[in-house]
């Protein structure tokens, strides 16, 4: 039976979070009407900084809230819901779990689904004191993207029993280059159509420590350059920070990307040196493209990591990253990770637990 389901999110910017729900509207919209709701910003700025979300435009809705605890988003919120009169409410992180936990009370609605994408957001005790508030009042399917976050969860509220859904990618999008796409690509991103790439998609914020990636990088003599697809609040001081290391002609900031995949198809190695992490979706799609992987020891990376093709360190350790860099120079490029984030992250096996969920608790 066709369900209206209302994803609800802190916002609409290039993400994890972001991207999955957009992943999993798009897998369920031929069998639901589905609609997100993005608690900050307002259209027309969010079109701008992310195109690609022009194609969902009449199932996005912004309701512009400014920092804070606000009673105009309950209004707005409550407004929708009565508009819309979705059957489900699928929130993603703890500000859409205060909003739209809440108004579905007041609403009456009895489905609501709740998705934790990372833990560590937990130690901070007021989040802590008011997710568990939250999950008594509003009585949520809690759901976990993996199994590390799951025990966390546990861990600090254990009355909570979990369902772990692993995000996943579309795989047919992410696919390795052919022939010499691999140069054409660069040639189009204005990267070196020779010598060794290594990329990290991310937001440029202190929890993805790109620091110890060009730290490392400044340690390193062979031909290799960096590659940074994604922008945030640190872009500066990284571009400082590369002045300061002599590496600003071996490292190149991308911004955001509303298609990235020719920036996997350029890489020969993708880092991602978090401090923190759920399951990010990146290192899956990287691997998807073949591309090696070097992932710290967070969240879920262990289970997304290719154990014949990829390396897991220890997190804010730059000699441990700089030998695996330099480990991977040396190996030989006849393996490929794809077959391994196919059968481990494909976003159709993730659409396909959301819709039993939502479709049982319909049920």
């Amino acid at each position: 039976m066709r369900q209206t389901i209302l994803q609800v999110v802190q916002h609409l910017r290039p993400g994890g979070i972001e991207t999955m729900a957009l992943e999993l509207m798009k897998q369920l919209l031929p069998e639901h009407d589905i609609h997100i709701v993005s608690l900050e910003g307002e259209q027309q700025a969010a079109l701008k900084a992310w195109p690609r979300l022009a194609l969902y435009k009449s199932q996005l809705h912004f309701l512009n809230k400014e920092p804070g605890i606000h009673a105009a988003t309950f209004s707005k919120l409550f407004t929708l819901i009565k508009h819309l009169n979705p059957s489900v409410i699928h929130t993603h992180h703890i500000g859409p779990l205060f909003y739209a936990g809440i108004m579905g009370k007041i609403c009456h609605l009895t489905t609501h689904i709740h998705t934790e994408h990372d833990a560590w957001h937990l130690l901070n005790k007021k989040h802590q004191s008011l997710q568990g508030q939250l999950l008594k009042i509003v009585k949520p399917v809690l759901v976990a993207d993996c199994h590390q976050v799951a025990a966390q969860l546990v861990h600090h509220f254990p009355q909570q029993h979990p369902v772990v859904i692993l995000n996943g990618i579309d795989v047919d999008s992410f696919v390795p280059p052919l022939g010499n796409q691999k140069q054409q690509q660069r040639k189009k991103l204005g990267l070196p159509e020779r010598g060794f790439l290594i990329g990290c998609a991310a937001r440029l914020e202190e929890v993805k420590n790109h620091a110890m990636l060009l730290r490392s990088i400044s340690c390193i003599d062979a031909d290799v350059s960096l590659v940074l697809a994604g922008d945030g609040s640190l872009r500066q001081s990284l571009v400082n920070m590369c002045r300061d290391l002599g590496i600003s002609d071996k490292v190149y900031f991308l911004g955001a990307l509303n298609d990235v995949l020719p920036f996997y198809q350029s890489i020969d190695l993708f880092c991602l040196a978090s401090n923190h992490e759920g399951l990010p979706l990146s290192p899956l799609e990287a691997q998807a493209c073949a591309v090696p992987t070097i992932l710290t020891d967070v969240g879920g990376c262990k289970s997304i990591i290719c154990p014949t093709t990829g390396q897991l360190i220890e997190a804010n350790n730059p000699v441990m990253l700089q030998r695996a860099i330099l480990k991977q120079l040396s190996l030989h490029k006849h393996l490929s990770p794809r077959p391994f984030a196919l059968n481990v992250g494909s976003l159709s096996n993730t659409a396909k637990a959301y819709n039993q969920l939502f479709c049982a608790k319909k049920a």
